[in-house]
């Protein structure tokens, strides 16, 4: 973030303390800072206080490109969903896949991978982001699929004058990454291009074991198929390359171009808990989008976009003994998915206190996979895993807020028609669902320091082309086996939910305290006991509980952030012949504090505690195991040799603490021991690394 007060005030100071809790939940609040407010005001905008902003991740999130694992510790509602050293997914309040929205500069792209190995958050690295917004809750009408949040990343922007930054960052087994980032034009053309490539070896767990020797150490140990070849017990866990580029035109006074293309390849990504690995991910997002403002009386602003992402995953049996010598015998599952996006939003003013916004958002996703096999896995050549599925969504939206004197209301709905069509050529049906959402919240100023927040919504989701359609291919003999894993009449999963939350800012004290209640409907899951063969099913479900996040100012030089989330979650029953009603995914308890000094010119080093409780409330019956608790110190020290010059220093897991912040939910498809038990896979133990940065 950019400062544009003199650098050593002490309201600046505080400004950027108040920027930084390492919660992520930014309080905007009417703290009297001298001159500096002005501008921290300027710099942030307005959050609500039912939403949480990371700003400047480019910036602070420097020790890798990982966003899943960057937002697992700045915010405490989320959780990470450890699949590799990159390319992880989150739990969001309970939640994870498809039940939460994610886009990336208002356009939407789907991971290939049925196994979750290139979630949506593993397509745009923390380099090129500029801020995230993530809003919690049934509170998003403008794009498909809302269902309990949505997690809302903006890349950076084009600057009028030239500005740059190339930075080198090294770290614990062989972490490397440099990149660079140039910005600049003039008052009608803007242009930025940034690049970036970054490799890590196998991360170590706290107890030394690195990815080939985590499966190895299985007890009892897992069949010698799935280890790793000797020859690439010590390959290096991914390869990853960016090309992000952006050309912004201002063709009049009130109409702006702006167009942007993101290219990500990534080779040879290891994933040791499941069976196959990635032998690449490439992903390609184009986005268009043109703005026009003072149209008239019934348009403010008229935004247009369109977009397109793509994603090519083959994941193989390739770097396992399964693939026999030389791989004669690998078996490959190679799937491709594309999104085309197009939205049109209109602003208007009622009065000089109401805006209406309304507008039609169109996609289609295309999803599609097969089987491909060499020597004794030849047989299940031509198989299809995802059926060449069609996913269309039209909707319209709207969305209105009223703002009075102590308290605003808002209220959006959003009606969807949605057909998933599957390939002529098989004899799965097809799928249609129709859907409202609507919700309603409201920001009530109590006086100076305190704010309230009520918010009730109802939103959806459809399945997905794994949930409806997905089948396995194995060769039993001279026969091939494709079991239907997906089941076709899935209901489309309705998420009603209520929300209180309440902010306090005093002079050196900020705290924001949320409580919610989410009932579920039809919402889809995994069913361990069916599964070969029709594995997803609909059940009733809550999920509840609550968060706090906030600061303490000690004095204009030493600040302590902290956070908390706690939650619930069951089935209204067990599944038929489980007993079970614990809600898989439900993270436990989960706490952070850190203590930072903030010195001379930018300067500032901390030190966390993150402690999480032992995981004790899981299903059993669903693959979920007790999980122990666990608590890990992590320092870092930002420092400026000058103006233009940054070193960032840190040390996370300090103490190199063993232990597994991920369960064992049977929807993922993982590895398991000779008793059947599923791998947990270990967290990076003590992870040392340093990034130099310079910037002009």
């Amino acid at each position: 973030m950019k400062n544009t007060s003199n650098f050593s005030t002490p309201g600046l100071i505080w400004g950027r303390a108040l920027c930084r809790s390492l919660s992520g939940a930014v309080i905007i609040t009417p703290i009297i800072m001298g001159s500096s407010n002005i501008a921290l005001a300027e710099q942030l905008g307005t959050i609500s206080v039912e939403s949480s902003r990371l700003s400047d991740v480019s910036g602070e999130e420097v020790k890798s490109a990982d966003l899943a694992d960057a937002l697992n510790k700045q915010l405490p509602s989320v959780s990470i969903v450890r699949r590799s050293g990159i390319a992880n997914d989150i739990i969001l309040r309970g939640q994870k896949k498809d039940n939460i929205n994610i886009t990336i500069d208002n356009s939407k792209i789907y991971g290939a991978c049925p196994n979750r190995m290139d979630p949506p958050t593993s397509h745009i690295l923390t380099n090129n982001i500029d801020s995230i917004e993530i809003i919690e809750g049934p509170y998003d009408v403008e794009n498909f699929g809302s269902l309990s949040g949505s997690v809302m990343i903006t890349t950076k922007k084009p600057a009028q004058d030239l500005q740059g930054e190339i930075s080198v960052n090294m770290a614990s087994w062989d972490y490397r990454k440099t990149a660079s980032s140039f910005s600049g034009g003039s008052e009608r053309v803007g242009f930025m291009l940034s690049v970036s490539r970054e490799s890590s070896g196998q991360y170590e767990d706290g107890d030394g074991n690195d990815f080939y020797q985590q499966i190895a150490n299985l007890d009892p140990s897992a069949p010698a198929g799935v280890q790793y070849k000797d020859i690439y017990r010590n390959l290096d866990a991914y390869d990853k390359r960016t090309v992000m580029g952006k050309l912004f035109f201002d063709l009049s006074d009130n109409q702006q171009l702006r167009l942007s293309a993101t290219a990500n390849r990534s080779d040879d990504i290891l994933y040791p808990s499941s069976r196959m690995d990635a032998i690449y991910d490439d992903s390609n997002l184009y986005n268009i989008e043109y703005s026009i403002t003072d149209l008239g009386k019934y348009s403010r602003a008229l935004d247009v976009q369109y977009y397109v992402t793509d994603v090519d995953h083959p994941m193989s049996t390739f770097y396992r003994n399964s693939s026999g010598p030389d791989s004669l015998n690998e078996k490959t599952n190679h799937l491709t998915t594309e999104m085309q996006g197009f939205k049109i939003k209109n602003r208007l003013d009622i009065n000089a206190d109401t805006e209406l916004s309304i507008g039609i958002d169109s996609s289609v996703r295309n999803w599609d996979g097969e089987y491909l096999g060499e020597g004794t896995q030849t047989a299940v050549s031509g198989y299809d895993s995802i059926a060449d599925v069609d996913t269309e969504n039209t909707a319209l939206f709207a969305e209105l807020e009223r703002r009075f004197a102590d308290f605003d209301i808002k209220a959006g709905v959003r009606f969807d028609d949605t057909s998933i069509t599957p390939d002529s050529n098989t004899a799965l049906p097809s799928n249609d669902y129709q859907s409202v959402s609507a919700n309603i919240r409201s920001t009530i100023t109590a006086n100076d320091s305190t704010r309230y927040f009520i918010g009730a919504g109802k939103s959806t989701r459809v399945p997905d082309a794994r949930e409806l359609y997905f089948q396995g291919a194995m060769v039993n003999g001279m026969m091939v086996m494709t079991p239907l894993v997906g089941t076709p009449d899935l209901d489309d999963t309705s998420n009603y939910e209520i929300d209180l939350g309440m902010e306090n800012s005093y002079d050196t004290f900020n705290v924001k305290t949320r409580l919610f209640y989410s009932q579920l409907k039809d919402s889809i899951y995994y069913n361990a006991d069916n599964a070969s063969i029709n594995a997803f099913e609909n059940i009733d479900a809550s999920i509840y509980g609550m968060e706090i996040s906030g600061n303490y100012f000690i004095n204009d030089a030493v600040f302590i952030d902290f956070g908390l989330a706690w939650l619930r979650g069951e089935k209204d029953q067990p599944l038929a012949g489980q007993t079970d009603t614990d809600l898989a995914e439900i993270t436990p308890l989960k706490a952070s504090i850190a203590a930072n000094y903030e010195y001379g010119y930018k300067n500032i080093a901390s030190i966390e505690l993150v402690a999480v409780d032992a995981w004790d409330n899981y299903d059993a019956d669903n693959g979920e195991q007790a999980l122990p608790g666990y608590g890990v110190i992590n320092i870092k020290l930002t420092h400026h040799l000058s103006k233009n010059f940054e070193l960032t220093a840190g040390i996370d897991n300090l103490l190199d603490r063993a232990y597994a912040a991920s369960n064992t939910y049977k929807d993922l498809t993982l590895l398991a021991d000779g008793s059947g038990d599923v791998m947990l896979m270990n967290e990076p133990g003590q992870y040392a690394y340093i990034n130099a940065a310079y910037k002009f």
